[in-house]
């Protein structure tokens, strides 16, 4: 499980433009989107590094909870 904490993350929109950016590089990552904090939490085979990117790549830049 990574847990990451996205900053600019708003809204729904947000959180699923922050989830299609994850299930881009993994189809099966479970993705789960706490607007209030912030935090996302990720169950993927992908490295941390590469998540980070990928979110970063779509608007929302993240860093490790």
């Amino acid at each position: 499980m990574t847990d990451l904490i996205v900053e600019e993350m708003t809204c729904g929109g947000c959180a699923s433009a922050v989830t299609r950016a994850v299930q881009r590089i993994d189809s099966k990552a479970k993705v789960d989107v706490n607007l209030q904090t912030k935090q996302v939490k990720i169950e993927s085979s992908q490295l941390v590094d590469k998540l980070i990117e990928v979110i970063a790549d779509a608007g929302f830049p993240a860093r490790a909870a």
